[in-house]
C-alpha cells in the first residue's frame, strides 16, 4: 500500500491507498518540530483506532515547507523500511517535465495537481487551487506545467485585514446575502468574496485569452466548494487532487523503474 503525504503551509494531510481507493484520509497541522516518531505515534493512533489493515510498503511526498521533508524521510525509512518519492527531488520523475524559465523552482504542489489534472481531464487546463495562496496553474496540451498565477489565499486576505486594521474583527468567510454591506463584518465578507470572484473569473478570462484556445477551468481546495456553488467559475471541482496525483506520479516512476 501506498502512504502518500502532502505537506502544505498551514496542514500536512495524509492518506493510505490501496491500488484502487483511499481507505482513509486523515489531516494534521504542519509544524516542523514535529519528530518522525511523534508522526508515527499519531498515524498508527488513527490507523487502529479505524481497524484498517494497513500494509505501507511504499511512501510519495509533497512538501511546500522543506524543513518538514527530513522527519518525513525518516518517518519512511524508520517505521516503513522504504525510501520515500519526494516530489521536486531528480529521483522523483513525472510523466512531463514543467516548462518554466530556467532556475526556476516550481512548487511541488503545483506540478502534483497540474498531473492530477492532466490524469483525469486532459490538457489545456486552468487549476485553480484555494490554498494558503490561491494559485492558478496552466497546463498544455500535453501535460506540461507552463506557468501561472499566485495571489494571497482568501483566509490570508482576511487576517492581513484583521491584523492590520485595529478596528477590523477577525471574520469567517462566507457569501453575503447582499454586496453593499450593513455593519463590519458583512462589508469585509462582501469585500473579500466577491472581490476573489472577480480576481478568480478576471485571471482565468486573461490566460484563456493570452492562450488563445478554449481551457477548462478545475477548482481544489477548502474553500473551492464556496466558490463552486455560488457563481459559475469552474467547469469542474475536484477535492482530493493533490492526492490524486501523487498516485500518479507514484506509478509513473514504478513503472519506469520496472521498465
Amino acid at each position: 500500500m501506498l502512504l502518500a503525504i502532502d505537506c502544505g503551509n498551514t496542514n500536512t494531510v495524509f492518506s493510505i491507498w490501496d491500488g484502487e481507493k483511499f481507505l482513509a484520509t486523515w489531516r494534521t497541522s504542519t509544524e516542523h518540530q514535529r519528530t518522525a516518531d511523534q508522526y508515527y505515534v499519531w498515524l498508527s493512533t488513527l490507523i487502529a483506532f479505524q481497524k484498517i489493515e494497513a500494509d505501507i510498503t511504499d511512501v510519495i511526498i509533497s512538501s511546500t515547507v522543506p524543513r518538514v521533508v527530513f522527519n518525513l524521510r525518516v518517518l519512511a525509512d524508520r517505521y516503513f523500511n522504504t525510501r520515500p518519492y519526494v516530489v521536486g527531488k531528480p529521483d522523483c520523475l513525472l510523466p512531463v517535465d514543467a516548462r518554466v524559465d530556467v532556475g526556476t523552482n516550481v512548487g511541488p504542489d503545483r506540478l502534483v495537481n497540474t498531473v492530477a489534472g492532466y490524469d483525469l481531464y486532459g490538457g489545456d487546463l486552468i487549476v485553480v487551487d484555494f490554498g494558503t495562496a490561491t494559485t492558478f496553474d496552466v497546463v498544455a496540451s500535453d501535460g506540461a506545467y507552463i506557468g501561472g498565477v499566485i495571489a494571497p489565499g482568501v483566509n490570508l486576505s482576511l487576517e492581513a485585514l484583521h491584523l492590520a486594521a485595529a478596528a477590523l474583527p477577525h471574520v469567517d468567510i462566507s457569501k453575503p446575502q447582499r454586496v453593499v454591506g450593513t455593519n463590519t463584518v458583512a462589508c469585509m465578507q462582501s469585500g473579500v468574496f466577491w472581490g476573489y470572484i472577480g480576481l478568480v473569473r478576471e485571471i482565468c478570462d486573461r490566460i484563456k485569452a493570452e492562450r488563445d484556445r478554449p481551457m477548462k477551468v478545475i477548482s481544489t481546495g477548502g474553500l473551492a466548494p464556496l466558490f463552486q456553488q455560488s457563481e459559475d467559475l469552474f467547469d469542474e471541482w475536484v477535492d482530493a487532487l493533490t492526492m490524486h496525483g501523487l498516485t500518479v506520479i507514484h506509478d509513473y516512476n514504478k513503472r519506469q523503474e520496472s521498465s
